[in-house]
């Protein structure tokens, strides 16, 4: 699907759904078919791109992955390494910053990630989550505020999402590698500020990190096999990673996604009349168990929740956990917490943090 305005044209990228919904169903993947049945993998990788970083970030500590391709040809979705990271046609990678505050700064900047020519942009959409009934508003738009860049030897970058009048380039500029683009945002069909990047060749969706890869297999082994497009500061940066922390801290009173995206909750004083644990983690996968316990200065529990085990992959979830200030104040020292994710019998992801709440 197209958009066509008088001074510009998107194509339309893969619908994001609510990332608090489970992670489900099919696509296609469309890549060059092999030449005989019997070639290998390396053999059907496409001619060679050289990929950077799309955004001004710290991989897993600034920015993470949300979603991978969808590679799944049959009724389920499937990402490169075996995993749940994606969903139904979902047609590129989406580099999700830590919350909606961050978006307009620094590690909100969109970079290039080849040198090329910009062929089409948009930039006059609104900013704003897009629910279900809301759909149908921005049919055709879905990729939001974005643009195409043509790359050599066949090659295009797309970039979605992205912030209302933030674009720095317009149709018919040369880009180089690593060159600001604009600024993350959240336009189009999308509940979370992050960038949606699809990259094709020859007009056909390819995954930047298993090109070689025929669309209906995968290697959790060896996830790809075949190679990656990113280059090698990139590809460092961006291994594999079922499941991270987003944010983990803490605040004076209960939180909630909404308090999240809007910034760093209040941090609790000696004053304060709570103290809560936070996290937000993504990524999670059918079967995984979160607990959260926190422990006053002398080890002592004093707040904990052991979550049932998921029946589903969920995209992202928000735990916390707190009391209330005692009559005698809070403790002397720290108040620690412990974030921990058990999957299939093993600890899949863990966080520890602490705080000694202090009078301002």
């Amino acid at each position: 699907m197209s958009l066509r305005t008088p001074t510009s044209r998107i194509e339309a990228c893969a619908i994001h759904r609510p990332v608090s919904r489970s992670l489900r169903a099919p696509l296609v993947l469309l890549l060059a078919a092999l030449a005989n049945g019997g070639a290998r993998a390396e053999e059907a990788r496409p001619p060679g791109i050289s990929l950077h970083l799309p955004l001004a970030c710290e991989p897993g500590r600034t920015c993470f992955v949300q979603h991978y391709v969808d590679r799944d040809p049959g009724p389920g979705a499937r990402d490169y390494a075996c995993g749940s990271r994606t969903y139904d046609k979902h047609n590129g990678t989406d580099f999700r910053v830590r919350t909606g505050a961050e978006a307009g700064g620094e590690v909100g900047r969109v970079l290039a990630v080849a040198a090329g020519r910009v062929l089409r942009t948009r930039s006059d959409m609104a900013d704003g989550r897009v629910r279900g009934g809301d759909a149908a508003v921005i049919k055709g738009a879905e990729c939001g505020n974005g643009l195409v860049i043509a790359h050599a030897d066949g090659w295009e970058s797309q970039y979605c999402h992205m912030a209302r009048g933030s674009l720095v380039v317009r149709p018919g500029d040369t880009v180089a590698a690593g060159q600001p683009l604009g600024q993350v945002g959240l336009s189009g069909m999308t509940e979370f500020p992050h960038l949606h990047l699809t990259l094709r060749h020859g007009g056909q969706v390819v995954d930047p990190f298993a090109p070689g890869s025929p669309p209906d297999s995968c290697d959790p082994a060896a996830p790809g096999r075949g190679g990656t497009l990113w280059e090698p500061k990139a590809a460092g940066a961006l291994g594999y990673q079922a499941g991270s922390v987003l944010n983990a801290g803490f605040a004076d009173a209960p939180v909630s996604m909404e308090s999240l995206e809007a910034g760093a909750p209040r941090v609790p004083g000696a004053e304060s009349g709570a103290l809560v644990a936070y996290v937000r983690a993504i990524g999670l996968e059918t079967g995984d168990v979160q607990s959260l316990v926190l422990t006053d200065p002398t080890g002592t529990v004093v707040a904990q929740s052991v979550q049932p085990a998921l029946e589903r992959p969920r995209a992202q979830s928000l735990l916390f956990v707190g009391r209330k200030r005692p009559a005698e104040g809070w403790s002397a020292g720290a108040y620690a917490a412990r974030f921990r994710v058990e999957r299939a019998g093993r600890v899949a992801l863990e966080k520890t943090f602490s705080l000694a709440p202090r009078a301002p």
